[in-house]
Order: structure tokens, then C-alpha cells, then sequence
């Protein structure tokens, strides 16, 4: 592990940190190999709840890839990056537990890809999205044109991709870019207390829940619903679901077990 990412853990949540603050946390091969490593690691944590992902600073979560060292590379080795891009984000976006983006600042090309790699997203009052690949005479790399689709609808998507424009916080939750936005100095602090209370839930829910709409958003209705039926029916054979009823009833608070 380097220091071009941050992990911290602290009951059940995992916090990782992009760690380039005077580059404005741009992507380069380093920060995507230590950002694999360290999804690598929590996908076989089973004590981890939640991740929050944000960027060092108060200017940027991540402005983009490093230009600097893109405008060295050859077309394989343009290839190849963006292939490692896409297999990192990937990773992040399988693993069963959700994974919430903090968006501080600047989001832009694959800062704003790492984002859609991410289940849910906050953003401060401050954050700019977008993905001006274009204006470099490229196309965005590490999913953008796919995830942001999917994400915002194909028009308005598009309408972002080919020209480039920057989203103000406000205008990305009102598009579906970001859950919703908090002042700049409680951003953190307020998603770190979001990501605690999805912590405190039964863990084996939560990652079944995630699994299943995951499958569910690309499936015909009926199959969908299908999926959630059973993963419900398979919950009642968890000790965490039988904890959870019987607190209810007792009226206490559950303890979860993770089983």
C-alpha cells in the first residue's frame, strides 16, 4: 500500500482517501493500483459495513485522470489504462457492501467516473461534476459514457458528454447526479454519519439488498421481482433476520451478528 490512498477504519466503516491533494487528485496508474488494493482487501473484510470514498483537500475530490501523464502514452498504453480504470471501478462497484461517494469539489472525468462507480452520492454546496474529456480532444475512459447513461438518462448524459459543461452541486441533484448536498465543512462528517447508520443495520440485508438490485435493474420486472422474493425468503434462515424480529417485538435495539 502507498500513500496515494488513505484507508481508515472505524467501526464497520471503511473511509478510503485519494491522496494527492496538490494534483487535485487526479487518477494516475499509482492512485488506481492502490485504490485496487485496497477494494481487494475490504471485498475479503467481513467487519466492513460501508465505504466512503473522497479526496484529499478542500478543492477537489478528484479533477480527473493525470493529464500529464496521459499525454505521454501511445495508443496500447492509452488502451491499457483505460482498461485498468475500468477493472478497478468495477471492483468497487461488485463489492457487496454500499459504497458511498463524498464529493468535495471538483469532480470531473474520472472523478466523476469513480462516482458513478459509487452506490450513492453526496456532494458539498461547492462541487462542480462533469466529464470534459472533449475539450482534450478524448472521450471519457473509465466508464463515463455508459454508468453516466445510466445513471442520468441517454439524453441528458450525452448533452454533458459532447460538450463538456461543468454541473454545479445544485443542478446535479436535481439530474440524479448526487443523493443531495451539504455545506463544504460538514460534508464528511455528515456522510460519515449516513454511512454509520447503514453500519448498524443487519449487515447480511444490506449486501443481500444491494446484490439483488444490482442483478434486478437490468433483468425484466418479472424476473427482478422474482430475485428479491427469494433473497427474502432466504433471510429467514439468518440468524441476524431472527435478531431483528425478535428486537422488534422486545423493542430494543438488535444485535446484529453478521450471520
Amino acid at each position: 500500500m502507498t500513500d496515494a490512498v488513505l484507508a481508515n477504519i472505524e467501526g464497520g466503516l471503511l473511509t478510503l482517501t485519494i491522496n494527492r491533494p496538490k494534483a487535485l487528485n487526479a487518477l494516475n496508474s499509482d492512485v488506481l493500483a492502490a485504490l485496487e488494493a485496497h477494494i481487494d482487501a475490504c471485498s475479503t473484510d467481513s467487519s466492513i459495513r460501508c465505504v466512503v470514498i473522497t479526496g484529499a483537500g478542500e478543492k477537489a475530490f478528484v479533477a480527473g485522470a493525470d493529464i500529464a501523464q496521459m499525454s505521454q502514452l501511445t495508443p496500447g498504453e492509452a488502451a491499457h489504462f483505460a482498461a485498468l480504470g475500468h477493472a478497478v471501478f468495477t471492483k468497487l462497484a461488485k463489492l457487496s457492501v454500499p459504497v458511498i461517494a463524498a464529493v468535495n469539489g471538483f469532480c470531473l472525468g474520472g472523478g466523476c467516473e469513480l462516482a458513478l462507480a459509487c452506490d450513492i452520492v453526496y456532494a458539498s454546496e461547492t462541487a462542480h461534476f462533469g466529464q470534459p474529456e472533449v475539450k482534450l480532444g478524448l472521450i471519457p475512459g473509465f466508464g463515463g459514457t455508459q454508468r453516466l447513461a445510466r445513471r442520468i438518462g441517454e439524453m441528458r448524459a450525452l448533452e454533458l458528454v459532447v460538450t463538456g459543461r461543468m454541473v454545479r452541486a445544485d443542478e446535479a441533484k436535481q439530474i440524479g447526479l448526487c443523493v443531495d448536498t451539504f455545506p463544504a465543512d460538514a460534508l464528511l462528517a455528515r456522510v460519515t454519519k449516513i454511512a454509520g447508520t447503514i453500519a448498524k443495520r443487519g449487515p447480511v440485508a444490506v449486501r443481500l439488498a444491494k446484490r439483488v438490485q444490482r442483478l434486478g435493474v437490468e433483468a425484466p420486472l418479472a424476473v427482478a421481482n422474482a430475485f428479491e422474493a427469494e433473497a427474502f425468503g432466504n433471510l429467514f434462515d439468518t440468524a441476524d433476520a431472527r435478531e431483528g424480529m425478535t428486537a422488534f417485538l422486545e423493542k430494543r435495539d438488535a444485535a446484529f451478528g453478521n450471520r
